[in-house]
């Protein structure tokens, strides 16, 4: 059975997305941008904004059972090259023992303050095989 999770995010709704959906023990979660979707706010340092998205991704990852270290593959997408250093400090730590196969893409957001969207894909029972 498919699982469809929500982060309460107006984009979902607009949209019309899930922040993640499990399918039996994987989990997929949609390109997180750093809001925090309690108050509707973007902070400016791009390190702060992959922050919130890990906040963001790592409660859709335990409301499908799972967390960070059942994380498999991680996609970045930066919207300029002078923002990595604080992307990848803010991601390193939580993702340093995990080592999933990740990617990261230099790109345009659709929105001016977005400076980096994070999705994953994670697979129940990953951190323990």
């Amino acid at each position: 059975m498919v699982q469809r999770i929500s982060s309460g995010s107006p984009f979902e709704q607009t949209f019309g997305y899930s922040r993640a959906v499990k399918d039996r023990d994987m989990i997929y979660v949609s390109g997180t941008t750093g809001y925090d979707y309690a108050s509707m706010t973007m902070p400016d340092c791009p390190g702060e904004q992959a922050r919130n998205a890990l906040e963001t991704i790592a409660k859709a990852l335990a409301d499908a059972g799972a967390s960070l270290a059942d994380v498999v593959r991680v996609v970045y997408y930066v919207t300029d090259v002078a923002h990595v250093d604080a992307v990848v400090a803010a991601v390193g730590p939580k993702f340093s023992e995990i080592r999933p196969a990740a990617s990261m893409v230099i790109c345009g957001l659709i929105k001016p303050e977005m400076k980096v969207e994070i999705e994953v894909t994670a697979r129940i029972g990953a951190a323990q095989s």
